[in-house]
């Protein structure tokens, strides 16, 4: 069998993986706190048929060999965690990151997750929550009676109580961060877990130790481009069909010498 259909079959594999992950970008580009992936290639084993620097005769040496490539392959997906646009919306909860950091949630089990997404809502008992219902570590409680919320840059939450002037302090929102925010495990709803790759997380106030600051009354959009994505796009198409031409080309030449034995 011609060695260049197993070749452009890998590069068939790959591009479509490829593909996938710029769709689920493409799908994503109005979710809040949303960041984009992107496919890492390698290329497979070489079979070597002379190796590089072996003698050609017992006084000179081969300047490059030969060596063949088998294809590519698919080795990860990393996430970019560059910052996206900041959006106003006016409402009270909704709460952006204005550079490194990460919310942390309690899960039901009891386990921490990681969030982008401020879009913070209120629970029956008054506690800040996601649009999942999921608590807003360290656990926030307003006040049912609260006419005002204020979430300041470093984190602080305070609220004025209906028939009062002075403002009281319910909680500090805090964030997170990793070394490598790129090893998190993606969970899907905006959330991610923890990993070895990721290192463990490092809580600190919001504006210290390298974290960004909260901007109430914001959301984070996505950081997906939509005009480099469609150019991706472009160039998977066109690396896809020219692997399809190779196999095309290949089935060719076989039929061609089978046809003439």
């Amino acid at each position: 069998m011609h060695p260049a259909l197993y070749v452009s079959k890998t590069g068939l594999s790959a591009q479509d993986k490829q593909l996938t992950s710029l769709s689920n970008n493409l799908s994503n580009v109005a979710t809040t706190g949303f960041k984009r992936d992107r496919v890492v290639f390698q290329d497979l084993l070489y079979q070597i048929y002379r190796q590089p620097g072996g003698n050609s005769t017992q006084d000179t040496l081969l300047p490059s060999g030969m060596q063949m490539g088998t294809g590519v392959r698919t080795v990860g997906t990393q996430k970019v965690f560059s910052q996206g646009a900041l959006q106003t919306t006016e409402e009270t909860l909704d709460v952006a990151i204005n550079g490194r950091g990460f919310f942390q949630i309690t899960m039901p089990d009891g386990t921490a997750a990681y969030t982008r997404d401020g879009q913070f809502q209120l629970s029956a008992e008054g506690q800040l929550v996601t649009t999942d219902g999921l608590i807003v570590a360290p656990g926030i409680s307003i006040p049912i009676n609260a006419s005002t919320v204020t979430i300041g840059t470093d984190g602080t939450v305070t609220a004025v109580v209906a028939g009062e002037t002075a403002s009281t302090q319910v909680g500090n929102l805090t964030l997170v961060d990793f070394v490598n925010p790129s090893g998190l495990q993606a969970m899907g709803g905006n959330l991610f877990r923890e990993t070895v790759a990721s290192g463990s997380p490092q809580e600190s106030t919001p504006g210290t130790n390298g974290l960004g600051s909260l901007e109430q009354g914001l959301l984070e959009n996505s950081n997906v481009d939509v005009v480099e994505e469609l150019v991706n796009m472009i160039t998977t198409q066109r690396a896809y069909e020219m692997n399809s031409r190779v196999i095309s080309t290949a089935d060719q030449m076989l039929q061609f010498i089978s046809q003439n034995l």
